[in-house]
């Protein structure tokens, strides 16, 4: 192997041993750039794991400037974690003040599932709503944001920025990339809402709502799935799906979870996204449900594993300094002929389904821009 595999895999085995709170030797790795180790955990949002992993290295001597690096961006995880923590709790005891109630998706709610849920990277508040809390809590919380994105309308999702942290409100999951998806994340978010299958945990002292299990665990495979073919899929987003899947690994009710996939057309990806799982992030095959060790699964996972590793997290490794510079139909033209890149790309993993998805990651987008979103 060559300097950069050998980082790859010590970056891994780190990840593993993160992730699963269990012991690792790097020695069996070579020489290992440690600074080079850091810079991979940098670029897929997941120092915190790494940091972790190190408590658990039993063979070698961590450089000290990497080791200090590593326990600093832990000890700021935790500080922004907290701080975001009480922010929840608060601006959720707020809506319900004004009738107005909603569920915590994504980041924050995944992160209660991990060993170290304050080590993981913070991203932005997610919220889910029903048509008509999404249409009240827009209105409340407007005038409290400091800036906000343009509202898209097919997936009603609105961007704003209140007291330095990024809000988000969801009134549906649609993805994007494939309208049949797309219908049986409808039927989620009518679960959800109109049967009332939902799921919570505390927060300090506020009970906060989130998705049933189900439910939660097909969602979150969808999300990371649309970054997957719509550029900047990260290992955050899958060690958040490993976790999920260990935690509900005795509860699911699988007969849901299937029938959820199938009707969606997703279970080739579930199955080389599990493979991938079990291969480098070391999640227990009995925790994956409809797992196959085919030898088809983990070439998959091979060249998934490549395509993470280049783009980063939301295509962190990726020149995006046009967002800044080119006018916005010149920026539009230029993500699309990346996004079409990504899917010449994938048409080597998944090229029925690569194929079959096209049109609707060209529509949405061509829509999205002439909408201005």
């Amino acid at each position: 192997m060559n300097r950069y595999e050998i980082n790859i895999e010590a970056f891994f085995a780190l990840m593993r041993a993160g992730l699963w709170e269990k012991d690792v030797q790097l020695t069996p790795f070579g020489e290992v750039d440690y600074e080079g180790v850091y810079k991979m955990a940098e670029e897929q949002s997941v120092l915190g794991l790494i940091a972790a992993g190190l408590d658990h290295v039993k063979d070698v001597k961590v450089p000290q400037t990497v080791a200090l690096a590593l326990a600093g961006s832990a000890l700021q995880l935790e500080q922004r974690n907290r701080q975001m923590n009480s922010f929840i709790a608060e601006i959720v005891l707020d809506l319900r003040r004004h009738g107005i109630f909603t569920l915590l998706v994504k980041g924050q709610a995944n992160a209660q599932r991990y060993e170290r849920p304050l080590w993981r990277a913070s991203g932005d508040v997610d919220f889910f709503l029903s048509d008509e809390n999404y249409v009240k809590a827009k209105n409340y919380m407007l005038p409290k944001a400091s800036s906000m994105e343009p509202e898209g309308k097919y997936y009603q999702h609105l961007g704003m920025m209140i007291d330095g942290y990024s809000v988000e409100l969801h009134g549906n999951f649609r993805c994007g990339f494939s309208s049949r998806t797309d219908r049986v994340l409808d039927k989620v978010r009518y679960d959800t809402f109109n049967n009332g299958n939902v799921n919570s945990w505390v927060n300090g002292n506020v009970q906060i709502f989130g998705l049933s299990k189900e439910n939660e665990v097909f969602y979150v495979f969808t999300h990371f799935l649309g970054h997957f073919y719509k550029g900047g899929i990260g290992l955050r987003q899958i060690c958040d799906w490993c976790r999920l899947l260990w935690t509900y690994r005795d509860t699911l009710d699988l007969k849901v979870l299937d029938l959820l996939l199938k009707e969606a057309g997703l279970m080739t990806e579930w199955k080389a996204f599990g493979a991938f799982a079990n291969d480098n992030l070391g999640l227990e095959t009995e925790a994956i449900p409809f797992y196959s060790d085919g030898s088809r699964w983990r070439r998959k996972a091979g060249r998934i594993k490549k395509f993470i590793m280049k783009v980063g997290n939301f295509g962190h490794n990726r020149d995006m300094s046009y967002f800044s510079t080119k006018p916005y139909l010149v920026r539009k033209t230029m993500s699309l002929g990346r996004r079409m890149g990504d899917l010449l790309n994938h048409l080597c993993i998944f090229p029925l389904d690569t194929l079959r998805f096209l049109p609707c990651i060209v529509y949405n987008g061509v829509r999205s821009a002439m909408r201005g979103e």
